[in-house]
């Protein structure tokens, strides 16, 4: 099934404990597309990019099934720009250098040829700009995923909790979560949020793993403990391309099958912060993801019979 896109294709400069890389590609979209392009295609991409965009990324991007019709091109332009140092811990980060560039001017159109996606996702971007690819949608996608962030929620949230009444499923992580409802609990949490429109809630919570939310009805999918986290930039992007790229191509959108996307999205999130950028998504092999699938799954067998004192 065809998966739309919207989201930022950019530049990041990062520092972690683990090393310094001055200028590789990054942005929302570029790692949910890398992500969900590993279970379905095409994958037809929004974005804004400046005319410094290497066109090798591109055609990488499209050799994996990614089209870019509803790509605008800025020749003249630069592309967005985000510079980061991450702390000790790899959960702080201090933001450095924020340049939009060319995505101040973004504007999303969506092409005749994007209007059979039956699957959407909205990548963290302004709440109207979310908004406006909805409202050219000619036929409801049988999902629609949101993600945003806290700065939305500090100086658009009306705009956002417009938004929110249109999506079926929003992405946040846990101190989003509690922003957004005003509860410290995320199961209180969940409940205000899905009552603000989204059936269905991820709440990312990093290294301790991922809750979906349905219906009265929680999952809870650990994290892969690794050994070394060099680039936690992107993951959560990832996640979502892999969550939405299975769920793309199952056509199957239960909860059951959802839990299991979850693992899915959780298992790529776990290859890209292996590396810098999206480097280890761009080596991924399909034994690869046997392996890391496999490794989910032995981690979260359990067995309990308990022997009730009479």
């Amino acid at each position: 099934m065809s998966l739309l896109i919207v989201g930022t294709m950019a530049f990041d400069a990062l520092e972690t404990p683990f090393g310094k890389v001055d200028r590789i590609i990054g942005g929302s979209a570029t790692y949910a597309a890398w992500a969900a392009s590993n279970f379905t295609q095409p994958i037809k991409q929004v974005s804004i990019i400046g005319g410094d965009f290497p066109q090798e990324e591109l055609d990488a991007l499209g050799a994996r099934g990614v089209v870019f019709d509803g790509v605008d091109v800025i020749k003249d332009g630069k592309s967005f720009f985000w510079s980061g140092r991450y702390h000790l811990d790899m959960n702080t980060r201090d933001s450095l250098i924020t340049d939009l560039n060319v995505l101040a001017q973004f504007d999303p159109k969506i092409p005749d040829s994007y209007q059979d996606c039956d699957y959407v996702m909205l990548g963290n971007l302004v709440p109207a700009v979310q908004a406006k690819v909805l409202d050219q949608l000619k036929h409801k996608p049988k999902l629609v995923i949101m993600d945003t962030m806290n700065f939305w929620m500090d100086i658009a949230m009306d705009e956002l909790k417009q938004v929110l009444k249109r999506v079926d499923l929003l992405m946040v992580n846990d101190g989003e979560a509690r922003q957004l409802s005003g509860e410290y609990s995320l199961v209180k949490a969940a409940k205000k949020i899905q009552a603000m429109g989204p059936k269905y809630l991820i709440i990312k919570k990093g290294e301790h793993g991922a809750l979906l939310f349905y219906d009265g009805k929680i999952f809870s999918c650990p994290a892969l403990p690794l050994e070394e986290v060099f680039d936690p930039t992107g993951a959560g992007d990832t996640f979502a391309g892999g969550f939405i790229g299975y769920l793309a191509r199952t056509d199957d959108i239960s909860f059951d099958n959802m839990k299991t996307a979850v693992v899915v999205g959780s298992a790529m999130a776990s290859f890209c912060v292996e590396k810098f950028g999206p480097t280890r998504m761009k080596e991924l092999t399909n034994e690869d993801l046997v392996n890391r699938m496999a490794e989910f799954t032995t981690l979260m067998d359990v067995n309990v019979e308990i022997a009730l004192i009479a």
